[in-house]
């Protein structure tokens, strides 16, 4: 199969390319980037006026199979991704039963391969059950295909098991994926520990839950030689925690969520269960840090913590509601808006956090390059056109999205993966 795109911006943070060129694509692969290709017969993407960017990638995603599927599953997951922009997830493994088996890991894979129209990679537990108490066998694990290990949900709370865990990965030149949340300060907590927690009567989950253990694991990372990559960063603290263990030479990285950029918990003051997330979005000043945290670097990765609900999860009323927001399909159109379109950062920077440095942080070497050799797995954009988020139109399963309604500038036009355009979803079967 080949396709050629004309005439379209070309984004590749890689080579640091930024001009009009057209692509070509066959079997798989990029084959050409240039200023005019000409390739008769081979069916033309017009992307004038579009912006042309390596396959965005989705480090932190609740795909929800196996087990939970009237959540979400891989096809219905898959096709959220694709429509949201993303040509790669990563699924997090507090699945039922959960990825801590060679079993499972295998499992994803084989039907991701089946009914994945984007590319699902698989995350496995630490810990046996997530409980952590016990390491799950990483070696075999990372063997059966897991790109990264992570408790994710819970974190490790005995030091003692993560240090394990980070001398396990560094043998193996494995990535610990790190959910940072000391579990006896923010047990019992609902949102962010503030003024408005105060306001509103409900019970605070504090910065210094994450902030502790932030410093803990990256101690535990430098002292063992391995690989941590802190997942949704949602701390003034925790930024310069980070920020300090990079300046020591330290092999940590980072992640920030959409939500965490753009709201503060004073958006909570409406109690709406669709904003209840763990870690909680927190103060102004925090979200302030976080812009700074992405405009210098610290924050190496944009991902999305899609995690979806059913509606009896989520219409409960605030306090039962479970924790997480469903954000696939309108992660990209939030920061194009939020960030770029307000020049937070550039558009470059914005490509790069999606794109590049999850594919270097996660070692997939064909992915997060517009040039010839890497693999044809490409998200077009518009910086234009303007969209209303309406969460009767998601194509995921869940409609737990805090966002309904808001008005935004910019919008995935195009996703394809392997050379195959898999959103629009009617483009599929003609290409």
């Amino acid at each position: 199969m080949r396709l050629l795109i004309k005439n379209g911006r070309v984004i590749d943070p890689s080579s640091g390319t930024d001009e009009t060129l057209d692509v070509l694509l066959a079997d798989g692969k990029i084959v050409s980037v240039e200023a005019r290709i000409e390739a008769p017969g081979v069916p033309v993407i017009d992307a004038s006026r579009l912006v042309v960017a390596p396959g965005f990638i989705d480090m932190h995603t609740h795909v929800r199979e196996p087990g939970q599927e009237k959540k979400e599953d891989i096809s219905s997951a898959s096709r959220a991704a694709a429509k949201g922009g993303f040509t790669t997830i990563c699924a997090m493994p507090n699945t039922s039963p959960v990825n801590d088996s060679r079993r499972v890991t295998e499992y994803i894979i084989a039907e991701s391969r089946k009914r994945a129209i984007i590319n699902i990679l698989p995350i496995a537990a630490i810990t046996k059950g997530l409980a952590g108490e016990e390491l799950t066998d990483m070696a075999d694990l990372a063997a059966a295909g897991a790109v990264a290990f992570s408790d994710d949900g819970r974190g490790v709370q005995n030091s003692r098991v993560m240090r394990q865990a980070m001398d396990r990965a560094k043998k193996l030149n494995a990535l610990i994926i790190d959910h940072c949340e000391d579990s006896s300060l923010s047990q019992g907590g609902m949102m962010n520990e503030g003024p408005t927690s105060i306001l509103l009567g409900l019970p605070g989950m504090p910065a210094e839950a994450e902030d502790i253990m932030v410093s803990r694991d990256i101690i535990l990372a430098g002292a063992a030689g391995a690989r941590v990559h802190i997942a949704h960063l949602s701390t003034r603290g925790a930024v310069d925690l980070v920020r300090e263990g990079k300046r020591k030479k330290i092999q940590v990285t980072a992640e920030a969520t959409p939500h965490h950029l753009v709201l503060s918990d004073t958006a909570l003051e409406k109690r709406d269960p669709n904003l209840k997330v763990n870690p909680p979005v927190r103060g102004a000043e925090d979200v302030r840090a976080l812009h700074e945290a992405i405009k210098e670097g610290v924050v190496d990765a944009i991902a999305t913590d899609h995690a979806p609900h059913s509606p009896e999860q989520k219409e409960v009323g605030f306090a039962q509601a479970l924790f997480g927001i469903n954000g696939l399909e309108t992660a990209v159109s939030l920061l194009l808006d939020r960030l770029v379109s307000k020049h937070v950062i550039p558009l470059m920077r914005l490509v790069e956090m999606f794109s590049t440095r999850p594919a270097q942080i996660l070692g997939l070497r064909g992915k997060g390059r517009v040039l010839p050799g890497a693999d044809a797995d490409l998200t077009i954009l518009s910086l234009h056109q303007e969209v209303t988020v309406d969460v009767r139109n998601l194509v995921s399963k869940s409609r737990n999205n805090p966002f309904d309604g808001w008005k935004l500038k910019g919008a995935p036009q195009m996703t394809i993966r392997g050379g195959r355009v898999v959103y629009p979803f009617d483009t599929f079967s003609r290409t």
